[in-house]
C-alpha cells in the first residue's frame, strides 16, 4: 500500500511546521517540502479543514499547528487527509456477503493489518524529539 501523494505531502507540511514552531507563510512551506507553492495551498486548507493547522492572514499571516506537535499523530493526519485507512473493503453489506471466494474470504486478515498499521501510526507524534512505541 502507498500512500496517496497529497498524504505524503500533508505529513511533509505537518512535520515542517512541527520543525519550525512558529508561523511559516505558504512559500516557505513549498519551499522547506519541495511541494509546489499551488499544491501546498491546497493542502494547506485541507489541513485548517480538519483542525490540524491555523491560518493567519495578511502581512504578518501564515500557517502553524493547530496543537501542540506531541499531540497530533500520523495516523490523525493519514486519516483525516485520505479519509481513512483500509487495505480492503467488501464491497457488500456487513454482514451480508455474497461473495466467499473473492477478496471477502481474506476480509479478516485484512481488517487485522489496517488495525496493525493504525495503532503503529497511532503512536508515532510530529514532535521531533521521539517516536512512541
Amino acid at each position: 500500500m502507498l500512500l496517496n501523494l497529497e498524504t505524503d505531502y500533508a505529513i511533509r507540511i505537518i512535520d515542517c511546521l512541527a520543525a519550525a514552531d512558529k508561523r511559516l507563510d505558504g512559500k516557505t512551506i513549498a519551499a522547506q517540502t519541495g511541494v509546489t507553492q499551488r499544491f501546498s495551498l491546497k493542502i494547506l486548507h485541507r489541513l485548517v479543514s480538519s483542525d490540524l493547522v491555523k491560518s493567519y492572514k495578511g502581512a504578518k499571516g501564515g500557517y502553524v499547528l493547530a496543537r501542540p506537535a506531541d499531540e497530533i499523530t500520523l495516523l490523525e493526519v493519514v486519516e483525516k487527509v485520505s479519509g481513512g485507512l483500509q487495505f480492503s473493503k467488501c464491497q457488500c453489506e456487513v454482514g451480508h456477503c455474497t461473495n466467499p471466494q473473492g477478496l471477502c474470504r481474506f476480509r479478516d486478515v485484512f481488517d487485522e493489518a489496517s488495525n496493525n498499521v493504525r495503532e503503529s501510526l497511532r503512536k508515532v507524534t510530529f514532535d521531533n524529539k521521539t517516536i512512541k512505541k
